[in-house]
């Protein structure tokens, strides 16, 4: 048995945990190191960030940021890139959009910079086409003028053909940012029926991109495209985005959703942001933007490879044998759906927590360890609780049906109103741990349950 110890360092992080839980999000920020814990609470304090959104945005910026630099094994022929889709959700004025803002800043300011040098770069090449050959050699510039590339990571343009040519020019990754996401599956198949659809399934899965750009005569051509999707959707267009064969086709298992359990308006404050905080995350995550990375002879990114530990792969392989199990109790054929999808998520969010681990100093990138692990587990069982959330929105139908066998036979004798105590009792004498009804209160609180005042809940429906 391993002795809990009590230090001064173990109680503060106690208590840091217990001001996040606080605040009313269910996401796992003990996932991150203390630095980024930081952020997130003074973000939230400061400027009224939502922590599940600002927590998610950073997580989809890390990803960006390791972008086809590093990969992890799976197995022999499996490697996983920190791949993400990720839709914020909230009504209008939930304070959404600042917090991808903040995250993803420093990659705007890297595409400002690149832009000015690119600028500068095409001066000079306009200047050297306009004179001779002969002038060229006079003035001592034996080669021809070559048009400069410019290099961005944020792209907001959505037809395939351009994403795919400003992908080959930065081939290290890049990010697709809608604000507004409804307008990025708005426009699918409005040029040929299906294409592009199916082309956003193949970017989850990082495949080669080859595009034939009509009248030019050369191709797209990438190897292992790195193309991460974010953006924010309106709780109300989420049936939309539903309709079609995209509930059935894979594509909305493909897509992390964030939906906080508060997303109530926020009054002003006066506390100002400490100025340390924005530069703090700008030096983080520049660590990934400045990486070295090695490329072949096609100018394709060499990745580093990270396999995982003993233990690591040791509790990987235990996490997916209960997923399997999950997936046979489960009644819900959309959820087993997502909970499939989780098993290709969990190596990306591993890969993501060790990396994030290394820029703050806290481990190597070596192998993907047991903690990374751990932590990456926490991470995928909040997606899949905001997932039964969303699809309880979307299907318009009574939520009791996204619940299994042992959930609905609890839920169908929980009185119209109990209490918290009452329902322990009942979920009990069906065999449902303590511990799990509360998680199962907790995850379905405006979903099956309104909470009356503390301890005291009613059935929706």
């Amino acid at each position: 048995m391993i002795e809990n110890k009590i230090t001064a360092e173990g109680i503060i992080q106690e208590a840091l945990e217990c001001k996040d839980k606080l605040s009313g999000s269910d996401f796992p920020t003990s996932i991150f190191p203390e630095k980024i814990r930081e952020i997130i609470r003074t973000t939230n304090e400061c400027l009224n960030f939502p922590v599940d959104y600002i927590a998610a945005s950073l997580c989809f910026a890390i990803s960006i940021g390791i972008g086809n630099t590093h990969v992890v094994r799976v197995k022999e022929t499996w490697l996983e890139r920190s791949i993400m889709f990720l839709a914020l959700i909230g009504r209008p004025g939930s304070n959404k959009s600042h917090p991808l803002s903040f995250s993803l800043q420093p990659f705007l300011n890297a595409d400002t910079s690149e832009a000015v040098k690119f600028k500068e770069l095409y001066k000079n090449f306009e200047e050297l086409s306009q004179i001779t050959r002969k002038e060229r050699e006079e003035q001592g510039i034996s080669s021809i003028p070559q048009e400069p590339i410019l290099k961005k990571f944020i792209v907001s343009d959505i037809t395939p053909e351009s994403i795919a040519y400003i992908h080959q020019n930065n081939k290290r990754g890049i990010c697709l940012y809608a604000d507004e996401l409804a307008a990025w599956f708005k426009n699918f198949n409005r040029y040929s029926r299906g294409s592009e659809e199916q082309f956003w399934l193949s970017r989850y899965s990082g495949k080669a991109i080859i595009l034939d750009r009509r009248g030019a005569k050369a191709t797209i051509s990438i190897q292992n495209s790195f193309i991460g999707v974010v953006g924010t959707i309106q709780q109300g267009i989420l049936k939309e985005l539903a309709r079609g064969d995209r509930s059935q086709n894979g594509f909305l298992d493909r897509i992390l959703f964030v939906i906080p359990n508060h997303i109530e308006k926020q009054y002003w404050n006066n506390i100002q942001l400490p100025k340390h905080i924005a530069p703090l995350w700008d030096n983080l995550l520049s660590r990934l933007i400045n990486l070295d990375f090695a490329t072949d002879s096609n100018g394709e990114v060499v990745p580093i490879e990270l396999s995982f530990s003993k233990d690591a792969e040791a509790t990987l392989i235990e996490w997916q044998h209960k997923n399997v199990d999950v997936c046979e109790l489960e009644s819900s054929e959309t959820m087993i759906g997502i909970y499939k999808k989780m098993e290709t998520y969990i190596s990306r969010f591993s890969l993501l927590i060790q990396m994030t681990r290394w820029i703050c100093n806290e481990s190597d990138k070596k192998e993907i360890d047991q903690a990374s692990v751990q932590k990456a587990i926490e991470l995928v069982t909040y997606f899949c609780n905001t997932a039964r959330k969303v699809q309880a929105i979307i299907l318009s139908t009574s939520s009791s049906e996204l619940l299994n066998s042992i959930q609905k036979v609890v839920y169908q004798n929980l009185p119209k109103s109990f209490t918290t105590a009452d329902g322990i009792s009942i979920a009990q004498t069906f065999e449902m741990p303590e511990r799990t009804f509360k998680d199962f209160l907790k995850n379905n609180v405006n979903i099956l349950f309104s909470k009356d005042k503390h301890g005291l809940y009613s059935k929706i429906n």
